[in-house]
């Protein structure tokens, strides 16, 4: 898909694969929303790129994601494609969960985008059409004990994005879902811990992560995509990976 001048708002770019995926953007001639909370990276990575506002945003509050649309709209003249792609990690036992904190995972991934999209479906229907893709995770669709909270949200954004997929279809408006593969970043630091979350180095056997290049290659590949659910790698490479590392701990 030829990017030149086409609008695009990233959500989570001040860092990992958001931040590889406006860099991408803006490399192919984008012009990129940032939108992540205030802080030097993303006031840096503005400075960095070619055609790129940084705009502060709390996608967990509902008036800080109006105000980024239509900042974004204000500023470029149009939205082309919305790429909700924020995010954090919650590890530990439904038992224990701290509700506070799945609260404010289901609004960042739940609810944010959704009042993002709701902000910019007027824009793109009058447009004639335009992109969503949200994030989602693996994890969406397999049972793994101690990331409950966690798979909820990105389950319910999954479910979220489908049905959009459909109501919107008449608008030449594309929904779709994005599935990234284990990926090189700070989101492992970042994560909630509780109660019964997975030791840590228990993921030993998983395969190596990919790079927020290819996984940004991979997301921004799919704004030229009409497929409802897109993964960064397939099961094989998943089930290969692992056979891989046990082997290689045996040697």
């Amino acid at each position: 898909m030829n990017l030149q001048n086409k609008v695009v708002i990233v959500t989570g770019a001040s860092s990992g694969i958001g931040l590889a995926t406006a860099k991408l953007l803006d490399g192919q001639g984008a012009k990129v929303a940032l939108v992540a909370p205030d802080s030097p990276a993303l006031r840096q990575a503005a400075k960095e790129l070619k055609n790129a506002t940084a705009i502060p945003t709390d996608m967990t509050e509902e008036a800080s994601v109006k105000a980024m649309v239509k900042e974004v709209y204000e500023h470029f003249g149009r939205i082309d494609a919305l790429l909700n792609n924020a995010g954090k990690g919650y590890e530990g036992s439904l038992e224990f969960v701290d509700t506070d904190k799945f609260l404010y995972l289901f609004k960042l991934h739940v609810i944010g985008p959704l009042i993002a999209m709701q902000a910019v479906i007027p824009i793109m229907r009058k447009q004639g059409g335009g992109r969503i893709i949200n994030t989602s995770s693996p994890t969406a669709k397999i049972i793994l004990p101690g990331l409950g909270a966690y798979s909820a949200t990105k389950t319910a954004l999954r479910y979220m994005t489908l049905v959009s997929r459909a109501e919107l279809a008449k608008d030449n408006i594309i929904v779709s879902v994005f599935y990234p593969f284990i990926t090189s970043s700070n989101f492992g630091k970042n994560v909630f811990r509780g109660p019964g979350a997975p030791a840590q180095g228990s993921n030993r056997n998983l395969p190596d992560p990919d790079s927020p290049d290819y996984t940004a290659s991979r997301l921004v590949a799919a704004i030229g995509s009409d497929k409802k659910e897109i993964t960064a790698r397939g099961l094989l490479y998943f089930v290969y990976g692992v056979i891989k590392k046990k082997l290689l701990s045996k040697s």
